[in-house]
């Protein structure tokens, strides 16, 4: 129990992080996703074509490739920064572009298969009334596409947070140089290679505290807002 009484306070804070990095990289992914899908189901060839180009590159690339462009890329070659003074700042909130661009494809492509659910008669009822492309997709398709595909966005929700560990790779800390979940494991381990499975168990508890709720209330949400057809 040395481990935990020595390092308890920084595993608490690298789980901190990660949870930082998941909820804000949700939150940006969902809704770059429902401007994505948008994209794929609009009338406007240009925006189709744009949307599927979005989608094919990012959800066939590597995510550590996506990180790693962000930091090297964006960052170093264009001088792309979002906090010039602050490495840790930057670092983070470049992680967070990465995973909300990557997991956006996967969201953008569950809301289509969603969109798609919805049958046609209430669009075309929709237009028929004199609703828009937009009008119609807010108010009529998306609220029953989202309502219908609660358990496969939670699975991607679920995934994103796992994904956050690949945020190692640009070196995402905290203002005291605490690693996220998946680095401070690693920096553990080579300091206590005596305990690896220890560590290895307290590291898999917590990211199974910070993905099951996201499985618990997505079942209790489907229940609740499933649409009757």
């Amino acid at each position: 129990m040395d481990l935990i009484s020595e390092s308890g306070s920084a595993i608490l804070t690298s789980f901190g992080l990660t949870l930082r990095l998941a909820v804000f990289s949700g939150i940006f992914s969902l809704l770059l996703g429902v401007v994505l899908a948008t994209f794929r189901v609009s009338p406007v060839p240009v925006l189709r074509w744009i949307g599927a180009a979005v989608v094919y590159t990012f959800r066939n690339t590597p995510l550590t490739l996506v990180m790693f462009f962000t930091l090297f890329g964006l960052s170093y070659q264009l001088g792309f920064s979002f906090d010039k003074d602050l490495l840790y700042r930057n670092n983070f909130w470049l992680a967070v572009l990465a995973l909300s661009v990557y997991t956006s494809t996967f969201v953008c492509e569950v809301l289509r298969a969603g969109i798609n659910t919805v049958p046609l008669g209430q669009a075309e009822a929709a237009r028929a009334i004199g609703l828009t492309f937009t009008q119609n997709l807010r108010l009529v398709v998306l609220p029953q596409a989202l309502r219908s595909v609660i358990n496969p966005l939670a699975s991607v929700l679920i995934a994103m947070t796992k994904n956050t560990t690949v945020a190692v790779t640009i070196g995402v800390t905290t203002a005291t140089m605490v690693n996220e979940a998946s680095g401070q494991m690693k920096s553990l381990m080579e300091r206590n290679s005596d305990q690896i499975l220890l560590i290895f168990i307290i590291f898999a508890v917590g990211f199974m505290i910070l993905t099951l709720p996201i499985g618990f209330i997505a079942g209790w949400a489907a229940k609740r807002f499933a649409v009757i057809r």
